[in-house]
């Protein structure tokens, strides 16, 4: 895996059943996905999980999230019945899941930056940081398929 954050979140994301993981974390569990993608590539490079280190990363991630991706997502979720049945509003509405994806992209790279100077260990364990990241109400199964996945 990759370093970086985006490029670990790339990879992750194209291991089996991440993808399926993710959305049902975002859609079903109102889990933001950025977030949890960077507390597996925490665990996975061994920083150590501190209450304070996870409210530094929630504070980067909240208003983002708020502000600029969840109305391009609903935006974009509104339009898509109109936008099956009208070819104009289909390729706004794919322009608009470029820039919902831009968005995330951004915000992955923050939250990298706000933990730029965080020292790594030898082994890590991202099941830690996804416990204390994620809802108390998530669904493990979810959690730990990511978790499972970053030790490819």
């Amino acid at each position: 895996m990759s370093k970086a954050l985006w490029d670990f979140a790339v990879q992750l994301y194209a291991q089996p059943g991440v993808e399926t993981a993710c959305l049902r974390l975002q859609d079903e569990h109102e889990e933001d996905v950025c977030l949890l993608l960077c507390a597996v590539w925490l665990g996975w490079r061994g920083v150590i999980c501190t209450p304070a280190r996870c409210q530094q990363l929630r504070e980067v991630a909240a208003d983002w999230q708020h502000e600029v991706v969840a109305p391009l997502r609903a935006l974009r979720r509104r339009w898509k019945v109109a936008a099956s049945q009208d070819a104009g509003l289909a390729a706004l509405r794919q322009r608009l899941a470029e820039l919902e994806q831009d968005a995330e992209r951004e915000l992955l790279r923050r939250l990298e930056a706000c933990c730029a100077e965080w020292p790594t260990q030898a082994s890590g364990e991202p099941l830690t940081w996804l416990t204390r990241l994620a809802s108390p109400t998530t669904c493990a199964a979810e959690l730990t398929r990511l978790a499972v996945a970053a030790g490819r």
